[in-house]
């Protein structure tokens, strides 16, 4: 298996870290969005700037096969103050790469780089450096500039590093493998009053109290046991006084489900739970709901290709042919719905190695040794899918 030499790896290191340095929240990444053009071209890529505002798209065509893969990587930043202690601690206070967008970028250059000096394919390869994945769905806004009418790919994949597992351990999963993310507000409105003489008021706290308990039946009594589900209400926002009964409350909610089906039905119990439980208390509920992210689901076949790649060239001890899902949400499910792929997750790290803090944590850092792993697996990714003998 082809992989980059040492000094190429270090070359790629510092890269990644000038964007931790320099890190950009959605739709924001301007600069990052330039060094990936810039660095493209130079290598020879077809690049197009400006899909979904700050995307950017390379292409590579070889020999005469009408294939096209796509690679994606995502490169937003998180509105996170970040407490690494690294010497490439981001610039920007309240900004920070705390999910590892800045690795992502880095390992897809890496590999691009080299499979443009040196890369043996036999078809197009399309790079596909995605803004927004961090909640502002960038992946929608590319398609909606015309992404894969512009860039057809027969596949496309993913990689997501993972703290949790260890350092360069390449994970898969076929079907569904990550959550649909909805969110909702909950208003209720009574009538205020003082708090020495309740039953002048119609309490709006006491039924956000039972609200908040009721929703926990969701899950344990609505879903299958068999189907993962997570029903949070993560904000509770009520009165000022400790005499004065408030005349509206609002709660947040943040609600997952790893099936299409159970995502609807949680909405539908949801809905009947808040509207059953606040007539119960005479006051009156608003709620809206606002769809996130899809159910991540990964197709079978591609997942199985992207599998043996791992298999041919990797000790098998560092393969997880069938990881576990995740309750986590990634816009790339998007991508999936309308182009058969799979979302890989490559190990951050676990216990005290470096790279073993959880993403989105004011600690975190990306593990610099997996850009050597996973430029590696995108090189071989290339050749085997877009090799001459591929079926």
């Amino acid at each position: 298996m082809e992989r980059l030499s040492d000094f190429a790896v270090q070359e790629f290191v510092a890269l990644r870290r000038d964007i931790h340095r320099h890190p950009e929240l959605a739709f924001d990444e301007h600069r990052t969005s330039a060094l990936v053009a810039q660095k493209l071209q130079a290598w020879g890529y077809a690049v197009t700037t400006g899909l979904g505002g700050t995307g950017v798209v390379g292409q590579l065509r070889r020999g005469n096969s009408r294939r096209a893969i796509g690679l994606r990587a995502d490169m937003d930043a998180l509105p996170i103050v970040e407490d690494s202690g690294a010497d490439w601690t981001s610039c920007h206070h309240g900004v920070m790469h705390a999910c590892g967008h800045d690795g992502h970028t880095a390992m897809l250059l890496a590999a691009a780089q080299h499979l443009a000096t040196r890369g043996t394919f036999d078809g197009t390869l399309n790079l596909i450096f995605q803004p927004a994945e961090e909640g502002g769905g960038g992946a929608v806004k590319m398609m909606e500039d015309g992404l894969f009418e512009r860039f057809p790919c027969d596949a496309i994949f993913a990689m997501h590093n993972m703290p949790g597992f260890a350092q360069g351990q390449l994970v898969f999963r076929s079907g569904p493998t990550m959550a649909s993310s909805d969110y909702a507000t909950v208003t209720l409105h009574g009538v205020g009053g003082h708090g020495a003489m309740p039953h002048k008021a119609t309490d709006v706290v006491v039924a956000a109290a039972s609200i908040v308990m009721a929703l926990q039946t969701v899950v344990s009594r609505h879903v299958d046991p068999m189907q993962p589900a997570v029903v949070t209400v993560g904000a509770v926002h009520a009165g000022q006084a400790n005499n004065v009964i408030p005349a509206s409350a609002r709660l947040e909610l943040s609600v997952r489900a790893l099936d299409p089906q159970v995502r609807r039905s949680v909405e539908q119990r949801i809905r009947e739970l808040v509207r059953l439980q606040a007539d119960s208390f005479g006051v009156r509920a608003e709620l809206d709901w606002r769809p996130g992210y899809a159910v991540l689901v990964n197709d079978a076949r591609q997942t199985e290709l992207a599998l043996a790649v791992a298999q041919a060239h990797f000790p098998p001890e560092q393969v997880v042919a069938q990881g576990p899902m995740l309750t986590g949400s990634e816009d790339f499910a998007f991508m999936l719905e309308r182009v058969p792929g799979s979302y890989l997750f490559i190990g951050n790290g676990t216990g005290q190695e470096p790279g073993a803090c959880m993403v989105h944590n004011p600690a975190y850092d990306f593990n610099d040794h997996n850009i050597a792993t996973g430029s590696a697996y995108w090189i071989a990714l290339v050749g085997e899918l877009l090799s001459p003998t591929h079926p």
